[in-house]
């Protein structure tokens, strides 16, 4: 399965390369014209009022992204958290909960006190996460977003943060910040399965704001952008921590052998930025976004051990990871975001401020 998968992936981001892919290729085109057709019909449903669309007594920002994978949503909502927070902002973050088991009506990570109600793998590991980054920001994971949003009116916040609701027309939102990945923007520019696309490019019309990560000098935005468009990197923060959170200093890890492990949607970056920390050496040890650390990917890991001193993994793994028993040393490391220039996200903020708040 990892060279169907490999040459699927390399597919749908920059189009067929090879025989075997171009057969997968053509195998899928036909339920992409479907699925393209079911997008349809599902927006005409709410443009002529035949589906409701929730409107919230505050504002809400909506951070998603047009394709499928990693392109930093997370990050980016744990930034504008804290952007907001600096402001003055009381804000929420409102989740769908993606790979956690929660299905109650909605709930909070972490209560107003700090005290945890739901696990890693209850509310998922993202959710887990900004709770975590930002204990005074309350997180509410709900299948159903709607019910999020009015748990989070009720418990009185000033703004509301919707974590990948791009798609989710069933909310209303004052402001849609869009992501596109700076390598692949819009894919092989088909629509799932055949590429990476989760809408037609037309629906960059609901987007206020661009954002294109992982930038380089060398990206550029394949496509006219009718809003502003902003650049961004991704960087890794500059110490480890230990699995309790425990900051270490550089002595601890320069010049040693490191098996760095990631379970998030694109691991080779990850692992790209890893090897200019000074490691003598990194292994790789790539898995399936959203990993459960289950006994067997435990086991895994524990009979990879040998020949290394010291484990590397995400903030977003290290979260399940609590309860694990290495016999090395395990840090974690964040990302953090860099802006080539903030106003137009400035701008946008202060629109939306100035009008709902």
């Amino acid at each position: 399965m990892g060279y169907w998968r490999s040459e699927y992936c390399r597919m749908i981001a920059t189009g067929p390369h090879s025989l075997t892919a171009f057969v997968i290729f053509c195998g899928l085109w036909p339920l992409s014209i479907l699925y393209g057709l079911v997008m349809v019909l599902r927006r005409s449903l709410y443009r002529f009022g035949l589906k409701k669309t929730y409107r919230a007594s505050v504002p809400v920002i909506c951070v998603g992204n047009l394709t499928t994978g990693g392109t930093g949503k997370t990050p980016m909502v744990d930034f504008l958290a804290r952007h907001l927070g600096a402001r003055g902002i009381k804000c929420a973050i409102i989740s769908r909960g993606y790979a956690g088991r929660y299905r109650q009506k909605a709930g909070r990570v972490f209560d107003a006190n700090g005290n945890r109600l739901m696990t890693p793998e209850e509310c998922g590991d993202e959710p887990y996460l900004l709770a975590v980054r930002n204990p005074e920001v309350p997180v509410y994971v709900a299948r159903n977003r709607k019910l999020g949003v009015q748990a989070a009116e009720q418990d009185g916040a000033h703004l509301l943060l919707l974590d990948d609701g791009f798609q989710h027309l069933a909310l209303h939102r004052d402001a849609n910040i869009v992501l596109l990945d700076a390598k692949y923007p819009i894919g092989n520019g088909h629509l799932l399965p055949a590429g990476m696309l989760r809408e037609p490019l037309s629906a960059l019309q609901r987007a206020n704001l661009l954002i294109l990560t992982r930038h380089d000098e060398q990206a550029n935005l394949p496509l006219t952008a009718h809003v502003p468009v902003m650049r961004s990197r991704h960087v890794l923060a500059g110490t480890l921590k230990s699995l309790a959170g425990e900051v270490v200093s550089a002595k601890d890890w320069v010049g040693k052998n490191c098996l760095a492990f990631a379970g998030i949607a694109k691991p080779e970056a990850f692992f790209t930025a890893l090897r200019k920390f000074g490691f003598r050496y990194i292994d790789e040890m790539p898995l399936a976004d959203h990993q459960e650390y289950n006994q067997e990917i435990l086991n895994r890991l524990l009979g990879s051990c040998h020949n290394y001193d010291m484990l590397v993994t995400t903030e977003k793994d290290a979260v399940k990871l609590s309860s694990a028993r290495f016999p090395l040393p395990c840090y974690q490391i964040g990302v953090d975001l860099v802006f080539d220039d903030m106003t137009p996200l400035d701008n946008l903020l202060d629109q939306i401020l100035e009008s709902g708040i």
